[in-house]
């Protein structure tokens, strides 16, 4: 029984290797066929990433090294003074002309009124001045009337020598009396002097009265000058937001002393928010204002948004650093230098409220609208190299 079974056994194995033999050629071309199809699929797909690469890709220039920005408005008072009250709060949306700080307006409230009591003043005297130029007016028709008499008695007193002197060289009339006309000729000629001096000094007053009254007006001239200048400090002290926008790094509390000058807090504009992305030198030949960016904000996955270029900066990020590099040096590495590129964000309102100015960016920008001027630039280097 048992020399049965085993002979049986021995029977059964010619069988089964006939069935491997048999197996194996068809297992053989199974994997032939598999390696063929993801050949085929590594050739279609190296073709179509190369047909993509020299179509699009190539064209395509992205860079993370791109941010949010917003050119926020630093509030900061024109005149110093201690804060009376603050009307906003951190974070909180403003619109242009909200006030903001008002600084304590009593001493160029002061001010301001101390200016008006020197403007009337001023104008009393303008009307002082006016008052005695009146007086001396009627005080030169006065010496003119004087010297008026004066030169007609000095006259006839002439006429009386004239008419003597025949007589009383003919004897008709004594000396004495011809002395006495000739007298009075003198005294009346020394008396119309002056009257005509005092004529003259009367005039001068009246140019010196006009004088001080120059002097007058111009000082209340320069006093309302000072009052324009005090009204508009005293202005000043209410602080009113000059855009719309959010509060921002808030640092003002009541009380607390206001520089002129030092800053308070900043307004964000949110509403107009731009992407400075930093791009490689090496990407920016074909680059140029106008074309169109693919955005991608970490802080909203799975979201694409589209900006435009507005401009390239004129320089580096290194000409612009506060310490410029120079490298006319014994020892130099070339490191790629990167340009700033301001980016405009086409977006709703709704869109713009999530984004905040620091939030990091993926830029990619289709230079594919400057393929043709890169080729004009190698035809016009080819024909100057022939």
């Amino acid at each position: 029984m048992t020399d049965q079974i085993i002979r049986n056994d021995e029977s059964d194995r010619p069988d089964a290797e006939t069935t491997e033999e048999a197996a194996s050629p068809s297992r053989r071309q199974r994997l032939r066929r598999i390696l063929i199809v993801v050949a085929a699929i590594a050739i279609i797909g190296g073709l179509g990433w190369y047909a993509y690469h020299r179509m699009i890709g190539r064209f395509m220039q992205s860079t993370e090294d791109a941010y949010v920005q917003a050119d926020a408005v630093v509030v900061s008072p024109k005149v110093t003074g201690y804060v009376d009250k603050v009307f906003v709060a951190e974070n909180q949306q403003v619109r242009a002309g909200q006030p903001l700080v008002q600084i304590d307006p009593r001493d160029y409230r002061a001010q301001t009124s101390q200016i008006r009591a020197q403007i009337d003043v001023a104008g009393a005297s303008l009307e002082g001045v006016r008052a005695q130029i009146s007086e001396q007016q009627a005080a030169v028709a006065e010496a003119e009337a004087a010297l008026a008499a004066a030169l007609s008695d000095a006259s006839f007193a002439r006429g009386q020598v004239a008419r003597y002197a025949p007589l009383a060289a003919s004897g008709a009339e004594s000396r004495e009396k011809l002395s006495e006309l000739e007298t009075r000729a003198r005294q009346a000629d020394a008396q119309a002097s002056r009257a005509r001096a005092a004529l003259v000094a009367a005039r001068r007053r009246i140019d010196t009265l006009g004088a001080q009254a120059n002097q007058a007006r111009s000082q209340g001239e320069a006093a309302r000058a000072q009052l324009d200048a005090a009204k508009v400090n005293l202005g000043a002290t209410l602080i009113r937001a000059s855009i719309n926008g959010r509060i921002g790094d808030k640092s003002i509390r009541v009380g607390q002393l206001a520089q002129a000058g030092t800053r308070l807090m900043s307004i964000v504009p949110t509403q107009h928010l731009y992407v400075e992305a930093n791009f490689k030198e090496t990407q920016l030949g074909l680059m140029g204002p106008g074309q169109p960016v693919t955005l991608e904000i970490d802080a909203l996955p799975d979201v694409e948004l589209h900006g435009r270029v507005e401009s390239l900066a004129p320089g580096t990020g290194a000409q612009f650093s506060l310490i410029p590099p120079q490298n006319a040096t014994g020892n130099f590495t070339k490191i790629v230098q990167r340009v700033p590129v301001r980016i405009s964000v086409e977006a709703g309102p709704d869109t713009l409220a999530l984004l905040l100015p620091g939030m990091s960016v993926h830029a990619t920008v289709d230079t594919r609208s400057a393929a043709g001027s890169l080729q004009r630039i190698r035809d016009e280097q080819e024909a100057r190299g022939r």
